[in-house]
């Protein structure tokens, strides 16, 4: 199978290209390297049957993107090269939608005109939603986010249901929870658990904004790549949470990375930060239903994993 992944040197990326390469694809990946990095893709780049692809393109032009599809063919796509970042959507959303929309329909076009099978779209179920009473939240309740950045992954769903009406373009937008894990960098747009990693390694105190006691749906990088990649090859079109269903606060966080490093320290605290949401956590029934994926990784497991793998600095 011809793939292709936008965002594809960046931490999830990278993770899936990994996957996509040992089941066999070929895989060509389209990254402007703003926040992704070549050094995530050495492995991919040294094997020895088909090594990925790297093209070196921004989302945003158009032109450049079709060519591009043109020349590889790709069967099928995987979409998840974003504006990540909800305190840069909030400073310029303009910025944020012109990658995360006006990016996302020269995907689908381009994937029209040459002949895409199936697109995978990463969306967010940590934005998406918005303040809400329901936790953990299904994919039936109203999405009403609170950043620009979750505004517009769900305008980009929206375009993914118009081709699909359209053109019968078939797509899945996938809702991740917060995904953490090795090749996460702890600088510039990253989780907070990278983040935490990083200031221990360094031996600095881990900084909360807010009370620590907000939540968060925390989801292993492995686990949600296997997700990815069955949604790949299912015929789901309706968006799918991925999650774990369990709610971690912040301060759990500190406490179980103060147990798996063996560093203490007590954090730091700062004011709440605007459009930041107190509690969010993803039901997956319909993961489990349409797609017969269930996350594996307890989060403690994952934070062992993910200590393992930060360098030291």
């Amino acid at each position: 199978m011809r793939t292709l992944v936008t965002g594809g040197a960046g931490f999830i990326g990278s993770n899936l290209v990994d996957a996509l390469l040992d089941a066999g694809h070929e895989v060509v990946v389209l990254d402007n390297l703003t926040s992704g990095k070549k050094a995530n893709l050495e492995g991919a780049f040294a094997r020895p049957a088909h090594p990925a692809i790297l093209e070196v393109e921004d989302i945003r032009e158009g032109e450049r993107v079709r060519e591009i599809f043109a020349r590889h063919r790709p069967e099928w796509v995987f979409h998840l090269a974003a504006q990540m970042d909800v305190r840069v959507s909030l400073e310029d959303p303009a910025f944020d939608a012109q990658t995360n929309v006006e990016g996302t329909v020269n995907i689908l076009e381009a994937s029209r005109l040459h002949g895409v099978q199936r697109l995978v779209f990463a969306s967010t179920g940590g934005a998406i939603y918005g303040d809400t009473d329901v936790v953990p939240t299904p994919e039936s309740v109203e999405c009403l986010p609170m950043s620009a950045y979750g505004q517009s992954k769900f305008c980009g769903e929206r375009y993914l249901g118009l081709y699909q009406r359209l053109y019968g373009l078939s797509s899945v937008a996938l809702r991740f929870g917060n995904v953490y894990g090795p090749r996460q960098d702890p600088h510039g747009e990253a989780g907070v658990i990278a983040i935490f990693c990083g200031k221990l390694k360094e031996g600095e105190r881990p900084k909360i904004f807010g009370t620590g006691e907000q939540t968060r749906d925390y989801i292993y990088v492995g686990d949600l790549v296997e997700a990815i990649i069955a949604a790949a090859g299912s015929d789901a079109l309706d968006p799918i949470n991925l999650g774990t269903e369990e709610e971690t606060s912040v301060l759990d966080l500190v406490r179980i990375l103060t147990q798996v490093s063996g560093v203490g320290g007590e954090p730091e605290f700062a004011p709440a930060r605007l459009g930041e949401l107190d509690r969010s956590c993803l039901a997956v029934t319909r993961a489990g239903d349409a797609l017969g994926w269930k996350p594996a990784t307890a989060i403690a497991d994952g934070l062992e994993k993910t200590w393992a793998s930060t360098p030291d600095r």
